[in-house]
């Protein structure tokens, strides 16, 4: 089971491309589903555009539930089979937004094009397409919603390493738009991805510091071991 988080402090500015790295256990997915609600914050603050988001109160002023989305590790769990691929992208925009017909179908095929299926898909369901192309249609109904953060548990740690390559191609085209958190622990994509990188162990942040320092010049030896695998 995770460990509590203790001692956390860590800011996290808009437009930034942050990395949550640490072994299995270490806290780190206790964070992401902090950060998206799943989880209850027994003490301290989360802040988000100057206010405490974990009071419900001003979550729900703020839409913070619409703004911060999350993307889990197993894609097809999350999508409703009983859906076409048009229905499950169409229905957050259903949900949050009253557009006509066109103006829908439009901004779906556009979505499409951004991550990279085909128009047919639109009528197919979940279970013909392969765990890559499932994670893009997650990816697609996530930033219908228009959100300012995504956070991405573990995106790429059930696919092939073909897959893999693709969605964290679409993870980088999708930098510039958006800020993003990834929780992993795999701490190779960080180099590629992430702005930023924070290090977490049985609950505590040991290290947050750009990617490249992080790389380069680790401050604590916990950290040079995870990341030259000399961990544990």
């Amino acid at each position: 089971s995770e460990p509590t988080l203790k001692n956390l402090n860590l800011t996290i500015y808009k437009g930034e491309k942050v990395l949550i790295v640490g072994p299995s256990g270490s806290g780190k997915s206790t964070i992401g589903k902090t950060i998206v609600g799943l989880e209850q914050m027994t003490s301290g603050q989360l802040i988000y555009k100057g206010q405490d988001v974990s009071k419900k109160k001003i979550r729900n002023q703020l839409k913070y539930n619409k703004d911060v989305q999350m993307i889990f590790q197993d894609a097809f769990s999350s999508l409703n089979p009983r859906k076409t691929i048009y229905d499950i992208i169409a229905e957050p925009i259903r949900n949050f937004e009253k557009i006509d017909a066109n103006t829908e179908n439009k901004r779906i095929h556009e979505l499409l094009d951004i991550v990279g299926l085909p128009k047919q898909a639109l009528e197919q369901y979940p279970f013909q397409f392969s765990g890559g192309q499932q994670q893009r249609v997650c990816i697609a109904r996530t930033i219908a919603m228009k959100p300012d953060v995504i956070l991405m548990d573990e995106p790429t740690s059930a696919l092939d390493p073909i897959s893999t390559a693709k969605i964290e191609d679409l993870i980088f085209e999708l930098k510039k738009d958006y800020t993003i958190i990834i929780v992993t622990h795999n701490m190779q994509q960080a180099a590629r991805i992430s702005d930023d990188t924070g290090f977490f162990l049985n609950g505590e942040l040991i290290e947050y510091n750009n990617t490249k320092d992080i790389f380069t010049v680790p401050v604590d030896k916990r950290t040079e071991d995870y990341i030259t695998g000399r961990f544990g």
